[in-house]
Formats: C-alpha cells, sequence, structure tokens
C-alpha cells in the first residue's frame, strides 16, 4: 500500500522539502511519496488529524505551525518539549508524536559546514520563531557565552527568553527590540549573527533585517533562508569579508533525521543535498531568464 509524507506550513510557496526528501525515498525505492500540504491556521487542526490515517507515516513542520502544533499530538519527546517547537510528526499505529530535529540539524551545519564551535562566543539571533527556539536551545546547550534575541515583537522574543532561560546555566540569554540601537549595542562584540527570519527568501521582503553597515569581518553570518542559495545578507556579509554560511546544509539534514524517524532507514544525505542545491540553482536559472 502506497505510504504518504508532507510538509505542513502556509503559504509553501517553494518548500525544497518534497524536492529532497522524495529523492532519498526514490534512492532507496522506498513505495512513498512526500508531499507539499499548504495548511493555513485554521485549517491546522483538521490537517493533523488526516495525519492518524494508516497511510501518513508523518510530516515537517514548518512556518507558522511549529509552535501551535505542540497540543495536536499524543505525545513529545524531551528535545521538542524543552524548545516549545515541533519540526517532525510520526504517525505510529495512529498515535502522533511529536520531535524537533532542527536543533540537530543546525548544529551539525555550524560545526561541519560552518567550523563554528560555539561555546564560548557570544551570538546574536535575528527573530523568536520555531526555528530562533530550536537554534537559541541549542547555542545555550553548546555553551554559548551570551545568546541576544532581537525580534520585531519583543512580547515573543521575551517569551523564546523566559521559556529557554532554564536552559541557559552560565549563559548569558536577553531580548531585545529590533531597532538599530539594539543592533548597534551587541554586534561590536558579535561571534556569530544567525538569520531566523524569512526575510531575503524567495517570494519574501528582500531587505536583510539587520543593519548591514555593523557587520564586522571577524564574526560567521548564518542566513537559514535556503531559497536563494546566497541572500541579500550573506551577500552583503561576503562583501565587508564576513564568513558566510547558507541554511541549505540544515535543512537538508534536519530533513535527513526527520527521514530516518519515519522510515527507519539511514537517510542518503549526499542524494538529498544534492537533489537540494540541484532545485535551487535551476530556480535560480530560471530567475535570471
Amino acid at each position: 500500500m502506497l505510504k504518504y509524507l508532507g510538509v505542513i506550513g502556509f503559504p509553501l510557496k517553494r518548500s525544497l522539502s518534497p524536492v529532497f526528501q522524495q529523492a532519498a525515498l526514490n534512492h532507496l525505492r522506498l513505495d512513498i511519496v512526500y508531499e507539499a500540504w499548504p495548511t493555513a491556521s485554521d485549517g491546522l487542526q483538521t490537517r493533523i488529524k488526516t495525519m492518524r490515517s494508516p497511510t501518513v507515516l508523518g510530516a515537517n513542520v514548518t512556518i507558522p505551525h511549529k509552535e501551535n502544533v505542540l497540543a495536536m499530538l499524543d505525545e513529545v519527546d524531551e528535545v521538542a518539549g524543552k524548545i516549545g517547537a515541533v519540526n517532525t510528526i510520526v504517525n505510529r499505529d495512529g498515535r502522533l508524536f511529536g520531535y524537533n530535529t532542527d536543533l540537530s540539524g543546525l548544529m551539525r551545519a555550524l560545526r561541519d559546514n560552518g567550523g563554528f564551535e560555539p561555546e564560548g562566543k557570544r551570538v546574536v539571533v535575528a527573530g523568536a520563531g520555531g526555528a530562533a527556539r530550536a537554534v537559541v536551545a541549542g547555542l545555550l546547550e553548546a555553551g554559548a557565552a551570551s545568546v541576544t534575541v532581537i525580534n520585531r515583537t519583543l512580547s515573543r522574543a521575551n517569551r523564546l527568553v523566559e521559556d529557554l532561560r532554564p536552559q541557559a546555566d552560565q549563559s548569558e540569554l536577553r531580548a531585545l527590540p529590533e531597532m538599530y540601537a539594539s543592533w548597534a549595542a551587541v554586534m561590536g562584540s558579535c561571534d556569530l549573527l544567525l538569520n531566523c527570519t524569512s526575510a531575503g527568501s524567495a517570494g519574501f521582503d528582500s531587505e536583510s533585517p539587520i543593519p548591514i553597515d555593523l557587520i564586522r569581518s571577524e564574526m560567521l553570518v548564518y542566513d537559514l533562508v535556503y531559497d536563494p542559495a546566497e541572500t541579500p545578507l550573506l551577500a552583503e556579509a561576503r562583501k565587508r569579508g564576513a564568513r558566510v554560511l547558507g541554511g541549505l546544509p540544515m535543512l537538508v539534514y534536519q530533513g535527513a533525521t526527520s527521514f530516518e524517524l519515519w522510515t527507519g532507514q539511514k537517510a542518503p544525505v549526499d542524494i538529498m543535498l544534492e537533489a537540494a542545491r540541484s532545485a535551487v540553482e535551476a530556480e535560480a536559472a530560471r530567475g535570471r531568464k
């Protein structure tokens, strides 16, 4: 019997997950179809109910549902519970289990692709959504000296900080409003700058959420946006001599962990990365015509 997987989010204009997940499923000759399931907030409850079907193995969850979906699941693992966000759902005999693979995906990309070890470093995070929660949790776990969250809606950033403060241990953790003075106060000593907003992604705001003039050559600038491969933020950071890292590796690494939770088989990461890169390059080529 044909089985199904999908990615739940909204509006899901150009999700890469169906591309690289299907490539992995086909490579292993699994009789499973991975689809995009655009789901507005008022349809999320219904979508989750349909996932209890024996034909559905699970799903990825993306913007804007990573936090809201927790209350709709039967069980949530410890990592996702601490973070307060789920990006992977697994259907086991009609019971839905929630996981967060963003954290492991982030840390693998940061270390393997960015050559960056967070311990003792000062980090600035733009955004306070589900991805930012995983990012902050991972940085605190790795022993970052300080993590500053800057977000347009300060109340949301404050909530993230208060929720994750028990994990801070010796790390300094704070929230600041999105204004130039906030950026100026922290960028001078920043070792790692992370963009966890959708700004700069294809189909969204093309401007960087971060004042470009404050970027220093000594820092690593990491944009979780993966399409386009080089966002306006990364392009400007590169011009200023900073090291840069795009979001594609993290996307694939978190997806690979999800794949293994659903199928019980080792994910063919190289196949997934190649499929994702090819899709981004093809889209960029179409845009240049």
